[in-house]
């Protein structure tokens, strides 16, 4: 098969879309972005029978919720599961298969298993010490020398893979739509004015790790300062709207609870606010939503947790604070919203950096890795080996994946 022409894609997502998050955005819009360069793609995903999904998403059946990585993930594993991952790989005759997280206990850890094609893997989690990696690593080692290539979201998950699992990675950053975050259109009732600035948070509420408690316990501080700001909040969680009210006390009312929003609605509220404000306190390996603030023009303030230090450009496209610390969280929201000229300027650093997440430029650097992961199974008469260095072809320039990245090694005959 030439690489040369429209390639078949498989992409598996161990997370069900019946509450979707980081990983399973990316994967819908990975999905989206290969189709609209012609490739033909199909993902499989868990999901209950009436939960609204993609069309590109084939429903693999409802997941069972289980704490992982700091978290609620919903996974499908078992018998029947296997059966529909078999199923689905028969069916769809993919040249590669990407696989998402293949060492969570779900759809992308049983795909990983039955592919009898070059595998793509990309790895998300990003923690000092994960005793799921820990624990899975040893009943996968052979397993996982069938992926032909490696893909880390960034430098925090790519040092999580290494130290847990040895071996290397190329690091693609998540991606973003970014012109469509930019027209996102202005809300009136969510903007906000010099005496009544608006600070956008967007997050599970009932997670600890997303920050609602530590934003809670530094509002007070702001609100000293600004009596009249407001801070929007979005997302799931009833338990953790309930906490933050509670904590909040008399200053409740300048806090209103949004409920989850669509995408429409996200990039109207981050084109409206004033600021967007990620205080988590760990686990996150990339931070997406940063980059969609930041795409829509949204001054951003966010903890100082090294994969947020890296979206932010040490600080030059936003501001950091302290990780888990109230009041330098407090500091930096004050900070912010006292000197407009110096967040106008971080803005326009931001505008500019965010162009290097655009899913033009993370699509094309995927495709690369899977060009390359097809063209070292044909040359090997044999899918599933992993050389460490192996060509592929793509528009008349030969390509190379390896420890370093993707780079163009020249134009070819």
């Amino acid at each position: 098969m030439s690489t040369t022409g429209p390639l078949r894609v498989g992409i598996v997502c161990p997370y069900s879309f019946d509450a979707p998050g980081g990983v399973q955005f990316h994967v819908r819009d990975l999905a989206e972005a290969l189709r609209g360069l012609g490739h033909h793609v199909s993902v499989l995903a868990p999901a209950d029978e009436d939960t609204p999904v993609p069309d590109v998403v084939t429903s693999a059946g409802r997941a069972v919720a289980v704490r992982y990585n700091g978290s609620v993930a919903r996974l499908a594993f078992g018998p029947r599961a296997a059966g529909r991952v078999r199923r689905w790989l028969e069916a769809g005759e993919f040249d590669v298969v990407h696989l998402h997280e293949p060492m969570t206990p779900s759809l992308s850890m049983l795909a990983l298993w039955l592919a009898e094609v070059p595998v793509v893997a990309t790895f998300h989690t990003s923690q000092e010490r994960s005793r799921a990696l820990q624990v899975a690593f040893p009943l996968l080692r052979q397993s996982l020398e069938k992926i032909a290539a490696r893909i880390a979201v960034s430098e925090d998950a790519r040092r999580t893979l290494v130290d847990h699992v040895g071996g290397d990675a190329v690091v693609i950053p998540n991606g973003v739509y970014v012109d469509g975050f930019a027209a996102g259109r202005v809300v009136e009732r969510w903007r906000g004015t010099p005496e009544a600035p608006t600070i956008a948070f967007l997050g599970r509420l009932d997670e600890p790790r997303k920050g609602l408690g530590v934003l809670a316990e530094a509002a007070p501080r702001v609100l000293e300062r600004y009596p009249g700001a407001r801070f929007l909040v979005a997302g799931k969680g009833d338990d953790g709207r309930d906490a933050a009210v509670a904590a909040l006390g008399a200053r409740a009312g300048s806090f209103e609870f949004l409920g989850p929003i669509s995408d429409e609605e996200k990039a109207s509220l981050l084109a409206s606010a004033d600021l967007y404000v990620a205080p988590q306190t760990g686990g996150e390996s990339f931070g997406i939503v940063l980059v969609e603030a930041m795409s829509a023009g949204c001054g951003v303030v966010a903890s100082d947790l090294g994969a947020f230090r890296r979206v932010l450009d040490d600080g030059a496209a936003g501001r950091l604070f302290r990780t888990g610390e109230a009041p330098d969280l407090a500091r930096a929201l004050v900070a912010a919203l006292d000197d407009p000229d110096g967040t106008a300027v971080r803005r326009e650093r931001a505008t500019a950096f965010v162009r290097r997440f655009d899913w033009s430029t993370v699509t094309e650097q995927v495709l690369a890795v899977y060009e390359m992961a097809v063209a070292a199974g044909a040359a090997l008469d044999g899918p599933g080996s992993r050389p460490q260095e192996r060509g592929g072809r793509r528009g008349g320039r030969w390509i190379t994946v390896d420890a370093d990245g993707v780079a163009d090694e020249g134009s070819g005959a």
